[in-house]
């Protein structure tokens, strides 16, 4: 099986084949998504068909923002958490953000 060209994904980097993160944000979405799944909240064929909806959903967003959505969409179809419990925690981590000096780690 060939090794799809992940150069051709909308805002991706790659460092020789392999893709590196733009900002932490990323890099967390992604620990989350292997976390919850190692945790057994999601088989990985279905984050799979998630995000593969998100990046043929016709939507234009980079790479990482496509993988974001298709977390919460399949958090929220799992009923990991509400969608109340979910938009708070994006407004702590909004607020948190705002009161961090630049080149610091976020901290809620």
């Amino acid at each position: 099986m060939k090794a799809p060209d992940l150069s051709s994904l909308e805002g991706m980097v790659l460092e020789g084949d392999e893709p590196i993160f733009n900002e932490p944000w990323e890099a967390q979405a992604f620990a989350m998504t292997v976390a919850l799944h190692k945790k057994g909240a999601f088989t990985w064929d279905e984050w799979a068909t998630a995000l593969s909806s998100e990046i043929h959903s016709g939507e234009t967003r980079d790479y990482y923002a496509h993988w974001l959505t298709a977390l919460e969409k399949l958090v929220d179809q799992k009923n990991l958490t509400t969608p109340t419990a979910l938009k708070n925690r994006e407004q702590e981590w909004h607020e948190a953000a705002a009161r961090t000096p630049h080149g610091e780690a976020i901290e809620l």
